[in-house]
């Protein structure tokens, strides 16, 4: 990188590149050493570190996700730290296996240095994502045999 973006700019870059559905991209937004903390994820882990860690779930999730994702909303907020930007934006979802058409808000609390990310603590409502697919039943009995 010949330039160094700034926090706000790196947002934007990784919001552009999930609703463009462009994952095998979205790693390199990230530091070698990057931690990522998916606070509200009700079953799978809720902690992922280092660049190749994201890069595999990236891949994971890109080939996988039956959602078309438009964000909307989109509100970043500068902080006292001029490392750390607060994102609150929705994502409008279209899920292609049920048809169905929702909404999921989001929060993001990400820490950028040297233009990627080191750090982000990521708000996402799970639920929606789940009762959409239509997979309730299954996230009720993964978490009673927590």
């Amino acid at each position: 990188m010949s330039e160094t973006r700034s926090p706000r700019e790196v947002f934007h870059a990784l919001l552009d590149g999930i609703t463009a559905g462009r994952f095998s991209e979205l790693a390199e937004l990230y530091a070698e050493d990057a931690v990522v903390e998916t606070v509200f994820e009700p079953v799978g882990p809720r902690r992922f570190e280092g660049r190749a860690v994201l890069a595999a779930r990236f891949a994971e999730v890109g080939a996988a996700s039956p959602l078309e994702l438009a964000a909307a909303n989109v509100v970043v907020r500068e902080t006292d730290d001029p490392e750390v930007v607060v994102a609150e934006f929705d994502y409008r979802a279209h899920h292609r296996v049920t048809g169905k058409r929702f909404e999921v808000a989001n929060i993001q609390v990400l820490r950028v240095r040297d233009g990627r990310i080191v750090h982000s603590r990521d708000f996402h409502d799970h639920l929606a994502l789940v009762a959409a697919g239509g997979h309730l039943p299954q996230l009720v009995a993964a978490m009673e045999s927590r």
